[in-house]
């Protein structure tokens, strides 16, 4: 086996969808439907013989309400062989690095020379559970958790919302209002100023969305927002105040500096190096390295630190 099959790298082709808003334009698809519109993409724009594919393997956080195997369902029906197996791998917000990871380990195992990996989230269509049915509700009122919270956003650890560790990361991090604002409308300026220069546009895949008398196309991210400014921002109310530790007096996150609520999917080809030079395909970069890392659950959003310091 010679050393070009062992090492794994990210064929060009990559492709997603564009990020919808919650309960925005993409809110109807499940997220194995947004994932197959992404593996479809990429495996024709990368132009590989699809039936050369040995696995699909995809990230995707809250599978309640999915269906069985969401990964094989977006292999499926984007196209691939049913006789090539797919993995569903939950890493909670790094379940689709996690995916491209596993796939390059294959690939630098000798295990596989081509995979499809990716991930894809559906936020909106999260269902909220109904507990104590199963055995019928004998007396009194009968409440529902929200799943995208309970199974998305809510430490079982800690019992609390991840939006209260974000509020403990900036405390202790020291990063203040001021600070999280103004990266926040950069975030937004650069990201509209890219998507009108035409930076994402060999990516991201346009979808159709059928309504009842018509048929509308998506083509960019619904969430940034061009109008914004720091005025804008700095009028919005913390939204964690209740989550957050008590000793915290400055309060940080807002609907504004908060990453939103999303709907999406992306998916990109990890092959080996002897595969893509055999089938002349273009290569857009080398696996060199990845690495993971955990924390105590309160420092969840330090373990990048840590996994680059591995």
């Amino acid at each position: 086996m010679s050393d070009a099959s062992r090492i794994p790298v990210l064929l060009k082709g990559g492709a997603r969808t564009p990020i919808g808003r919650f309960l925005g334009g993409l809110s109807h698809f499940s997220a194995p439907e947004l994932g197959a519109i992404a593996v479809r993409a990429s495996v024709e724009r990368s132009g590989i013989d699809v039936s050369d594919v040995e696995e699909v393997i995809m990230g995707n956080v809250v599978t309640a309400g999915a269906g069985q195997a969401p990964a094989r369902q977006a292999a499926v029906g984007g196209g691939v062989p049913e006789t090539v197996p797919a993995l569903t791998i939950n890493k909670v917000c790094g379940s689709g690095l996690k995916a491209v990871m596993l796939a390059a380990q294959a690939v630098r195992a000798g295990d596989a020379r081509l995979i499809v990996a990716g991930g894809m989230e559906s936020m909106s269509m999260v269902p909220h559970y109904l507990r104590g049915m199963r055995n019928g509700i004998k007396f009194g009122d009968q409440g529902m958790d929200d799943g995208l919270i309970f199974d998305g956003l809510w430490c079982s650890f800690g019992n609390c919302h991840m939006g209260g560790y974000a509020e403990y990361t900036a405390n202790k991090a020291g990063v203040s209002r001021d600070a999280a604002d103004e990266f926040s409308l950069r975030s937004h300026q650069k990201a509209v100023a890219a998507a009108e220069a035409g930076f994402f546009e060999n990516e991201i895949v346009p979808v159709e969305v059928k309504k009842r008398k018509s048929v509308s196309v998506i083509d960019v991210d619904e969430s940034p927002r061009g109008d914004t400014s720091l005025d804008a921002l700095g009028k919005l109310r913390p939204a964690f105040v209740r989550d957050a530790p008590d000793e915290i007096e400055e309060h940080v996150v807002t609907a504004g500096n908060a990453p939103g609520l999303n709907d999406g999917a992306a998916s990109v080809i990890v092959a080996s190096l002897e595969y893509a030079e055999a089938h002349g395909l273009e290569v857009e970069a080398l696996i060199s390295g990845y690495a993971t890392a955990a924390t105590a659950p309160q420092d969840l959003f330090f373990a990048p630190i840590a996994a680059v310091q591995n």
